[in-house]
């Protein structure tokens, strides 16, 4: 059970001292973990939504809490629109002088830097390290003797240049680099990306993790050399090599107090997004083993059960999801569809609930509201559900439950004239209405394996109610798909009207067997399909 009381769909922690993968079943895309102490503390790209650079932390590499993010809005004014597959690409973090250092790519501006003393505290607002486009996936890194660098690969997309892994010398500050470098890595460029470099040192050698073959299909590779300069030697060290598990790589290499290593890293699960495994570390004549049974090579392949790292002091612990507001500030697992602005919401207008303002979007598009409130997908099968109520009479005013990706699809819900009015939307298109008389509505979605999703209500006589179809949950541009809520208006001259939220609960899977009727926290819901519109209406079906 989460600390919030709620059942969470996927606890990577066995409670007999092994774990299973992925640690993280959501979309935490191109990890990277620094260990200070006891302490792990992991980031991931936040692409277009805000706030950005989630900070994650974690005693033993399994059971992870959000804890903060680093940056709460992207630095460019181009952000407050969505931009899908553009804001933070691979981050990295590390710890030096006394401080945390995040750095960061936004691809069409260049690469940025973000520190704080406290992970858990403020972080400085975003400096431009270095101007460029196409410039991503930075990490720092300073040696023995105060010389300090900061390597990066190329986005070909922009850059013009790919499968290159650049280092330059840095001032130790971060505030800027010293020089043009050296390309140290490249491969072959007709072959997929190489990227996502990390550099660190160990006995004497210098190594870069690095990932090639595309983020689907592709591999982890380890460069070393004596010198930071190279030349590098190259070594394959995770593959798929045919488990379950495509494409394992981008990650972080990090070690624990006594010395045992792990690898960190992403499996990109379509509509899932990037979900997160661990893999164990062993070292052979200084190069790393990564994950099981290395071929002749040296390739590991990736494990789905293994002995847990470290014991863990509570069990288990997992990200934040389910949400009563009862808070004064949002928790730390929703996230903004573009850069965010503070009235969009309030914790404290009426206590114990989230009221959301509206945001114009035309034509009611909410694929173009900026203010779509979200969350990752936990898991591979969940159900979710949460009360809204809208004050009546107003024409232009749309709340309801909205799930994220390519081809968004909504429950969208009207109050006029004593009558909520909902609608299944999938990409644009209503494919279902419903008419139920009710001061509030309990709207529920349930995903199975694969992301098929079904949306609904649950009334007095069922606990869900479907409308409409089912449908295909699809990923966003490098994001997976989000679940959420959103408060929006058709009229640009009329943003009257909100949106109250009692909840939002996630929980596992409930199949028909197993549901029970219920009230809606007291209040009748009464259904009744409109037949004016049964020509665009599906028949709600019951489980």
């Amino acid at each position: 059970m989460t600390p919030t009381g709620h059942s969470y769909p996927w606890v990577p922690d066995q409670g007999d001292g092994t774990y299973r993968n992925p640690v993280l079943h959501a979309d935490y895309s191109d990890p990277d973990v620094v260990r200070v102490g006891s302490d792990y503390f992991l980031t991931s790209s936040s692409f277009n939504c805000t706030p950005g650079l989630p900070i994650l932390h974690s005693r033993d590499l399994v059971n992870w809490r959000i804890v903060n993010h680093a940056l709460k809005n992207l630095p460019h004014p181009r952000y407050s629109e969505i931009q899908p597959g553009h804001g933070v690409w691979a981050p990295s973090i590390r710890h030096h002088d006394g401080k945390f250092w995040i750095f960061f790519p936004t691809p069409d501006e260049g690469i940025y830097l973000t520190t704080a003393t406290d992970p858990l505290g403020e972080w400085s607002p975003p400096h431009l390290v270095l101007a460029g486009k196409g410039l991503i996936d930075p990490c720092p890194f300073w040696d023995d003797d105060g010389k300090a660098y900061l390597i990066h690969a190329y986005a070909g997309s922009r850059a013009g240049i790919r499968n290159k892994l650049h280092l330059r010398p840095m001032a130790p500050n971060g505030s800027r680099t010293l020089g043009k470098g050296k390309v140290v890595v490249e491969i072959d460029p007709s072959l997929p990306a190489l990227e996502g470099p990390k550099l660190f040192k160990r006995h004497g050698w210098y190594y870069i993790s690095a990932p090639a073959g595309g983020v689907a299909t592709g591999w982890q590779c380890i460069f070393r050399s004596r010198s930071i300069q190279g030349p590098y030697e190259e070594r394959i060290v995770l593959a798929q090599r045919g488990t379950a598990v495509n494409g394992p790589h981008q990650g972080a290499l990090v070690d624990t107090p006594d010395d045992d290593w792990w690898f960190i890293h992403f499996q990109d699960k379509d509509l899932y997004g990037r979900v997160v495994h661990l893999q164990p570390v062993y070292w052979e004549n200084d190069w790393p083993l990564v994950g099981e049974a290395q071929d002749e090579t040296g390739v590991g392949r990736p494990v789905l059960q293994h002995r847990k790292p470290l014991p863990s002091e509570s069990y288990p612990a997992v990200p934040q999801d389910s949400d009563e507001f009862e808070n004064d500030t949002l928790g730390l697992q929703w996230q903004w569809h573009a850069n965010h602005e503070g009235d969009w919401y309030s914790l404290t207008e009426r206590t114990g609930q989230l009221r959301l303002r509206p945001c114009f979007a035309l034509n009611g598009d909410t694929a173009k509201a900026p203010n779509l409130l979200l969350q990752k997908f936990p898991a591979s099968e969940f159900e979710v559900e949460t009360r809204i109520e809208l004050p009546d009479g107003h024409a232009s005013l749309h709340s309801g439950l909205v799930v994220a990706g390519e081809n968004m699809a909504a429950l969208d819900a009207q109050h006029l004239d004593g009558m909520y009015r909902l609608h299944l939307t999938i990409a644009g298109e209503t494919q279902a209405t419903l008419d139920l008389s009710a001061p509030a509505l309990v709207l529920k979605l349930k995903v199975s394996e694969g992301g098929v999703c079904r949306l609904g209500v649950a009334t007095a006589e069922a606990a869900f109610y479907q409308i409409g179809p089912s449908f295909q949950a699809t990923p966003g541009r490098w994001i997976g798909a989000k679940v959420g809520l959103y408060c929006i208006t058709t009229d640009v001259l009329d943003a009257s009207g909100h949106a109250d939220f009692a909840w939002f609960r996630f929980g596992p899977v409930h199949h028909p067997a197993e549901q029970r009727k219920h009230r809606t926290n007291g209040a009748e819901v009464h259904d009744h399909a409109s037949r004016e519109h049964s020509r665009s209406t599906a028949r709600p079906t019951r489980p």
